[in-house]
């Protein structure tokens, strides 16, 4: 029987590895980022990858067939969205002289009602202010989300992420089974069991929402862009996509979508015709990610509450910049179905039963 100093000792090894990790981790942030991204490629994509094992292709032979269908997919997505919004991102710069002259005569029978209630109060020296003000507001605007795109690209052209997160993705991908058997082997044998069952817990509750949720970001900022841009709403696709994209935190994407939208659409047009067409896009979407998407893609047993996924992006940014961002969701996943069985052993603990 094990004593309590070999107990206590055990438990300060394993606080002082936590410690150490966690260390490690801040202070290489910057370092870790295409290799983090690379294991979550290559544990995202092992599914695919073993179907085309059970069709009878070798392991290798199954990862380079997954990479370049990956590679296939992704890099004209990227290239043909990244252009298509550098050009409405053009577009609307070009036309911030027509928003902010319709904007003005917008305002101009409730600057008349003012100046009834406020005689001196000088209609033209305001929409003076209002043109010159709001015309640079919205080119500094646009320019900002020009330069957001062009550094993205810059971002993504860096040599670590072009190079060394494929390289780390595609060994992650060949090897995944190999790791999982040398990690199993590593074990302490008293708590193998449950440390599998808490392992396989956890696996379920990460593929349940991150490839689930993956898939309903795509076609919620899919349907968003293009249902935004049938409307003939400039900036539809980048606001459509941007919706859709951050739509795993629960409402927000779709209110952040919908309140651009109509700020674009009451600049850019006169009639109602648009802004009925703007809601309804939105309302259409909701109705698919509620009743349709988020049901069949994710379900309902992935047991991560909306506060506490806002609570760990935010954490995430805050600590560890783009790194806590991409692995944010994943930590809070991990840690959800820990404390959970934490809770479970509590209950059935004297300390609870008295």
């Amino acid at each position: 029987m094990p004593t309590s100093s070999s107990v206590k000792s055990n438990r300060n090894f394993w606080l002082a590895l936590f410690v150490v990790f966690c260390v490690f981790v801040y202070v290489l942030r910057s370092v870790i980022m295409p290799f983090a991204a690379g294991i979550v490629i290559g544990y995202l994509l092992d599914p695919v990858a073993g179907r085309f094992e059970k069709l009878g292709l070798s392991r290798t032979l199954a990862t380079v067939l997954v990479m370049v269908l990956a590679l296939v997919v992704m890099v004209p997505a990227v290239i043909l969205i990244v252009n298509m919004l550098d050009s409405q991102i053009s577009t609307f710069i070009a036309a911030v002289p027509n928003y902010v002259s319709s904007l003005v005569k917008k305002f101009e029978p409730v600057l008349l009602r003012l100046q009834e209630e406020f005689p001196s109060l000088e209609p033209d020296r305001v929409k003076e202010y209002m043109r010159s003000n709001m015309a640079n507001n919205l080119k500094i605007f646009g320019k900002i989300i020009k330069s957001i795109v062009s550094g993205g690209m810059a971002l993504i052209s860096l040599v670590s992420l072009i190079l060394v997160t494929p390289v780390v993705a595609f060994y992650m991908l060949r090897d995944w089974d190999n790791f999982v058997t040398k990690i199993k082997g590593l074990l302490p044998r008293k708590y193998k069991k449950d440390i599998e069952e808490q392992a396989k817990e956890i696996d379920r509750t990460l593929a349940g929402f991150i490839r689930g949720q993956l898939c309903v970001c795509v076609i919620l900022g899919s349907f968003y862009a293009i249902g935004l841009y049938l409307c003939g709403l400039d900036l539809g696709l980048m606001v459509g996509f941007f919706a859709g994209i951050i739509s795993f935190i629960p409402y927000v994407g779709s209110i952040s979508g919908f309140v651009l939208s109509i700020c674009l659409a009451v600049a850019q047009f006169d009639t109602w015709q648009p802004f009925v067409a703007v809601v309804a896009v939105f309302l259409v979407g909701q109705f698919l990610e509620g009743n349709f998407l988020t049901p069949k893609l994710v379900g309902d047993s992935v047991g991560l509450h909306p506060v506490w996924i806002m609570f760990a992006l935010l954490a995430g940014g805050v600590l560890l910049g783009f790194l806590g961002l991409m692995i944010a969701v994943p930590v809070a996943a991990i840690i959800g179905v820990l404390l959970r069985h934490a809770i479970k052993k509590y209950k059935k603990s004297t300390l609870y039963l008295g």
